[in-house]
Parts: structure tokens; sequence; C-alpha cells
């Protein structure tokens, strides 16, 4: 499986550009937006609750520890980059748990 256009494989780690949308009225993750993955998070971006709801959502759907899910850029940005550490060898796992 090639990997869908908002994921890359980082040595061992994989990253994901995504697309978040705070204060939404639930948490979901939308679906592929051109090169980003869409997300939606009812938590609002004040005091970066949202960039935790974000984490988490990504990381329940990943099946992954959330201590392996971190933002590493745009932390105040509504694009985002976000690194799942050693999750590169499961890279088309998690892309199937994420579409």
């Amino acid at each position: 499986m090639s990997l869908p256009p908002f994921m890359s494989v980082r040595g061992e780690d994989l990253e994901i550009r995504v697309k978040a949308v705070p204060g939404a009225s639930r948490d979901a993750i939308a679906g592929a937006l051109g090169d980003r993955l869409k997300v939606r998070v009812a938590q609002p971006p004040e005091g970066g609750r949202a960039n935790d709801a974000i984490r988490t959502l990504i990381a329940n759907a990943a099946g992954l520890p959330l201590r392996s899910v971190t933002i590493t850029q745009g932390h105040s940005n509504p694009q985002k980059s976000i690194q799942l550490l050693g999750a590169g060898k499961d890279a088309a796992r998690v892309a199937r748990a994420l579409l």
C-alpha cells in the first residue's frame, strides 16, 4: 500500500501533516484534505487543550500510546506536523486506521 499524501516515514518514525479544526461539535478524524489529514476536536485552542485532544485522538485511532504522539510544528497554527515515534514500520497499518 502506498502512503497517503499526508504521511511520511522519517527513519523509524512516521510524520503526519494535519489540518486541525478546534471547537467542533465532537472529536473526529474527517479524512484526507489534500496533503493534510483533517482532524476535528471539540476542545478550544486556548491553553493547548485542542493540541492535547488531537494527540489523544490520533494515538487512540492509531493504537499507539499517547507518549508516542508529539506535535513537532504548528502548536498555535491549524496546520500541524505530528510525529508518531517508532511507527514507521507500521505506516500502512496506521494509514488504514486513520482513514
